[in-house]
């Protein structure tokens, strides 16, 4: 087994994630793996579906068995063990893509979004429809404002804030089709505009529609927002700018106008070519594809927390020798500038092993000292 200080690594990392990660104090890079639930499976030899339905108490028995693995290997406890009762849950709120007429299937590994719309004219006459949606009637289910009332008395809780969304241009291709958007931004830009428009106006809608209902009174809710748009890598930089990029300075501006407030984007994807764009957003933290590494991105965005940039490829083969020599190449990146919360680019997968991370801590403890 790789040699940690364990007692050491945990406390100095304590310290590396002070001031988001830029801490001129930091003795060492930050460590941003925590690992997932659905890692229990593989690491414990155990029978189950990562990414499907495990009972509240089996969950709870998986989590607390994981934990006590992971306090050996990497002196922590990682995954959560107190789960609500099912009573204590809010009924579920509709999807974006439901709002675009688009149908969520999961096909027993993860959830697609299937679309609504094929041809132009398909197009306008949908965003016709959606224009005319009452969204908070279309959003909110019909036994919403009984169990908001019940939930509240029982337990004092109130809904969560809706401030993450699967990105503009993962959205428009999932309702649109891939190509379909490509070529309306090229052929038909004032639909295209149109389209953002309207992707721009339901998510404004829908965040302050879930203020309200979390009891805040408008521009009175806590800062933050999240995007999530791994397809953004499709588009040109001009049709980035012209067709997403308004939507994310839109929500940014409203809800997040303080410099600490979260704005925070996610693309496991090569989208490189978007960072002299990406950048005029004013990021306080960015998880980009394994391919767009922390130098590239510091050029554009020197006070940006970097969540990455190990290949979720690389951290599930369990290869230590490899795993280290990727973190290895991002701390020492990241040596002039700081800003590393080192983790991978992309989702932590089952087959992911705590040996895998006691290798980004060994990695971080022998390489990524400041």
């Amino acid at each position: 087994m790789l040699y940690v200080d364990l007692d050491r690594f945990w406390k100095d990392d304590e310290i590396a994630h002070r001031d988001n990660c830029f801490n001129p104090d930091a003795p060492q890079a930050a460590l941003g793996i925590r690992m997932s639930d659905e890692c229990v499976f593989a690491e414990l030899g155990e029978e189950g579906d990562p990414w499907g339905y495990t009972p509240r108490e089996r969950r709870i028995e998986l989590n607390k068995r994981y934990n006590d693995k992971a306090e050996k290997i990497v002196g922590k406890r990682l995954l959560r063990e107190d789960f609500p009762e099912p009573d204590a849950i809010f009924p579920e709120i509709k999807g974006i893509g439901e709002v675009f007429e688009g149908k969520y299937v999961f096909d027993g590994k993860t959830t697609w979004l299937l679309g609504s719309c094929s041809t132009p004219q398909e197009l306008e006459k949908l965003l016709d429809r959606v224009e005319k949606i009452n969204l908070r009637e279309f959003i909110l289910p019909p036994n919403w404002e009984s169990e908001k009332k019940r939930i509240f008395e029982k337990y004092g809780k109130k809904p969560s804030l809706w401030r993450s969304v699967r990105g503009p241009v993962t959205l428009a291709m999932s309702i649109y089709g891939v190509e379909n958007l490509v070529y309306l931004i090229y052929d038909e830009p004032d639909l295209a505009k149109r389209f953002s428009n309207v992707i721009s106006d339901v998510i404004f809608e829908m965040a302050s529609i879930m203020d309200q209902e979390a009891g805040y009174e408008p521009g009175k809710a806590p800062g933050g927002f999240s995007f999530f748009d791994d397809n953004c890598c499709m588009l040109t930089a001009e049709m980035y700018e012209l067709f997403a990029y308004p939507i994310l300075k839109r929500m940014f501006d409203y809800w997040c106008p303080n410099p600490a407030d979260r704005r925070y984007q996610h693309s496991d994807s090569d989208m490189g070519h978007l960072l002299p764009v990406l950048a005029r957003l004013n990021f306080t933290a960015v998880n980009f594809g394994p391919k767009v590494l922390v130098n590239e991105i510091r050029k554009y965005m020197p006070k940006t927390r970097i969540d990455g940039c190990i290949s979720p490829l690389t951290f599930m083969s369990n290869n230590e020798e490899e795993i280290i020599k990727e973190a290895k190449r991002d701390c020492e990146m990241a040596k002039e500038t700081r800003g590393l919360n080192l983790t991978t680019a992309g989702s932590i997968n089952n087959g992911s092993l705590l040996m895998s991370m006691r290798a980004v801590m060994y990695a971080i403890q022998n390489y990524g000292r400041y």
